[in-house]
């Protein structure tokens, strides 16, 4: 499996595309939601990605801070298979992206309620009362 950590500006339109495919599939059809996907803010992100030869595995966006959140923040975090670690791995990764190359002392990510306690486990907190956002249940949640 590799691991891939890139800007925005990095990436090439066949990596962008392959992202935004899986993202797409995940977030839009498998949880039957229509959204506004494409954000704008892609463009002040790294996105990092788990792959192998069948294409992207796991994925998430570390996002500037000041963009969606004053501090640095999480999001689209999903993995293509489940119950096989690539979830711990890519956020872990993703924290280590955060902490390392944004040197974030705080990270936000607003996580659906379903999965608070996996986020608890790497030591997010809650930090909002739950709100729905695009008809799923949400929680802000921050890692200091």
């Amino acid at each position: 499996m590799k691991l891939i950590i890139k800007r925005f500006e990095e990436l090439s339109a066949d990596e962008l595309y392959r992202i935004l495919k899986v993202r797409f599939e995940i977030f839009v059809i498998e949880q039957e939601c229509i959204y506004p996907e494409i954000d704008g803010n892609d463009q002040h992100s790294y996105h990092v990605c788990l792959e192998d030869d069948t294409g992207i595995k796991a994925y998430l966006r570390v996002v500037d801070r000041g963009i969606s959140h004053e501090e640095v923040s999480i999001g689209r975090v999903l993995t293509t298979e489940r119950g096989i670690g690539l979830g711990n791995r890519i956020l872990s990764e993703g924290i280590r992206v955060a902490r390392e190359r944004m040197n974030a002392d705080k990270i936000v990510i607003e996580a659906q309620s379903y999965a608070k306690e996996y986020y608890e486990k790497f030591g997010f907190r809650q930090v909002s009362e739950e709100y729905v956002e695009d008809g799923i249940p949400h929680m802000q949640m921050i890692l200091e």
